[in-house]
């Protein structure tokens, strides 16, 4: 106030200099004024708005958002206030039981009002501060689990269809709380109020058919209500509780009964990939990295607790089901594109190393024979070059399946190099021969391409020893072996020069060093002394000619990439 009544008064003194100032120049009638006192006027109200501004500084703009640090010292105050109420509820239940004051139904009573009685002052407050009022209701939540278990488990007040049913009636209440505070904290505490009460109401694990009817059930109420509120952390926790906490709950319930745990395995799958599906559609929004990051461990945890029951009891089938849940989540991803318009390379790369896993473990390993594995990978690459050459702008989402494709090529890759159980592989002489042309050809395509760059080096360097190990299947002899891999080397150095490829030029340093090391270490060792001299001319002037032809190629471009670029427009 003093400060608007100090701007205010310097306003006046500048308004009646102005006055002044007006006035000399009317009786001058010489437009601006240019007298002394009329000069002097003017400086003067200058300096004096000047003075005015800094005085008077402006008010700084406030926005709506609290301070950091007084939200965080609050928090904690809240925090641990709900919390020093709850242990008050404990140790009263506790002191009462240990002094004998009250009989365990005033007890129970006792907490049972002070639960509501949290809940009925934070939903009091909450027009006033909502997120400080809803840690009331919290603790008052918190409370009347504590009670239910307590009359059920520790008192026997209540029957076990009692203190189920009272849980459903606390979880579905926790739900609306939730919903009152817009807190998701609330949903958390149902979760685990939910999912736990047949660990702690061992009545209720007695059968496997309720027990997969009661797990099934809050899992479609988790889904509803994480798709309703637009968060998916809900259904996530329940998803995790679901799978662990059924293991844990029927563990000695299943043991003659594995097409039960197998059926709720399958149930609870569908619904959480349904639920996960309805989200996305519901709220027109894909997932987001930490989302997709948060969905695989439950995946993983469905897949291998899955596959190991049936490997055990149907092996035959096991990896079949695997594929058809691949399937499933893979045509859920598709519809969820098709419907949202849009998908996030997060969850692309979720689905495709679930999809991935399963067709490595399941596909390729249980399903094809070993003596088929070599020629799959060689047709899949091709194969799956084609699709990505038609399939251009989805990089991300081919990404674990590159890595898929990349592994089973390079396992079998190193069985045909070392020829390790290739027995009963028909046409095992030429895989090799094969192995090599396939990599030329790759190398070939994706010269220039700076998205492979790296890719096409490896495929170079991996066909030339590819065709280093045909020849060495092929040929007998170790001197006409050692004549083709020379002329491998005479031969790359000449498609190099030719098609101005430094790289390949370079690469065919290796052919080289394989072959001299091959001379020393193997021609030599126990050849007659003509065949070591003619080992020697040949290896000589292979590498005084080779080095003659490397001079030219060296002289070449950069590299492949600047070539290729270089050439093209």
């Amino acid at each position: 106030m003093a400060v608007t009544e100090e701007r205010i008064a310097l306003l006046e003194q500048r308004l009646d200099r102005i006055e002044q100032l007006l006035r000399l120049q009317l009786q001058s009638n010489t437009g601006p004024a240019t007298s002394p006192e009329a000069a002097t006027l003017a400086s003067t109200l200058s300096s004096q708005s000047s003075a005015a501004q800094r005085h008077v500084k402006p008010r700084p703009v406030s926005n709506n958002a609290p301070p950091s640090h007084p939200v965080t010292v609050t928090q904690v105050l809240g925090w641990t206030g709900a919390t020093a109420l709850v242990l008050a509820a404990v140790f009263l239940i506790r002191l009462v039981l240990d002094a004998g004051w009250l009989t365990p139904e005033r007890q129970i009573g006792l907490a049972l009002i002070g639960s509501f009685a949290l809940i009925a002052v934070g939903l009091r407050l909450r027009k006033i501060d909502l997120e400080y009022a809803s840690l009331l209701p919290a603790a008052g939540v918190v409370v009347l689990f504590s009670a239910v278990y307590g009359a059920h488990l520790y008192y026997h007040l209540i029957g076990a269809t009692v203190a189920t049913n009272a849980v459903i009636a606390i979880c579905l209440f926790t739900l609306w709380l939730g919903r009152q505070f817009d807190n998701e904290m609330y949903a958390l505490f149902a979760v685990i109020g939910s999912y736990s009460a047949p660990l702690l109401l061992p009545t209720l694990g007695d059968s496997v058919t309720d027990l997969i009817v009661y797990f099934s059930g809050w899992s479609v109420v988790y889904c509803a209500h994480s798709a309703w509120i637009g968060n998916r952390r809900p259904y996530l926790l329940a998803g995790y509780m679901a799978f662990i906490g059924f293991h844990i709950a029927a563990a000695g319930l299943t043991a003659n009964s594995w097409s039960s745990l197998f059926a709720f395995q399958t149930i609870q799958f569908l619904i959480f990939v349904c639920g996960t599906l309805a989200f996305s559609i519901h709220q027109k929004r894909a997932m987001a990295a930490a989302e997709a990051i948060a969905h695989l461990p439950l995946l993983l945890i469905f897949y291998f607790l899955q596959y190991a029951l049936l490997h055990e009891h149907v092996p035959t089938i096991a990896p079949w089901i695997a594929l058809a849940s691949a399937a499933v989540l893979l045509l859920a991803h598709l519809v969820a594109r098709r419907v949202i318009k849009q998908a996030t390379a997060a969850s692309n790369v979720l689905v495709g190393t679930y999809v991935s896993l399963v067709l490595f473990h399941a596909g390729y390993i249980e399903l094809v024979p070993d003596e088929l594995g070599p020629w799959v990978a060689l047709l899949i690459l091709p194969a799956f070059a084609l699709f990505t050459r038609w399939n251009k702008d989805e990089s991300a989402a081919l990404l674990p399946y590159k890595v898929l494709i990349g592994v089973i090529f390079a396992i079998n890759f190193l069985r045909v190099i070392e020829a390790s159980s290739l027995e009963h592989v028909a046409g095992n002489q030429v895989l090799a021969l094969l192995y090599a042309a396939e990599l030329y050809v790759a190398y070939a395509l994706s010269r220039g391409v700076k998205a492979i760059a790296n890719l096409s080096s490896f495929a170079l360097f991996a066909a030339h020893i590819a065709l280093l190990a045909a020849a060495t299947r092929i040929l007998d002899g170790r001197l006409q072996v050692s004549l083709a891999w020379s002329a491998i080397a005479f031969i790359c150095l000449a498609l190099a020069f030719s098609r101005r490829d430094k790289l390949l030029g370079q690469s065919s340093l290796l052919i080289f060093a394989a072959s001299c090391a091959k001379v020393m270490l193997f021609d030599l060792s126990s050849a007659s002394p003509l065949l070591r001299i003619g080992s020697l001319l040949i290896l000589g002037g292979t590498l005084y000619v080779g080095g003659w032809m490397y001079k030219k190629v060296d002289a070449l471009g950069n590299s492949v990439g600047d070539i290729v670029s270089a050439e093209r427009p």
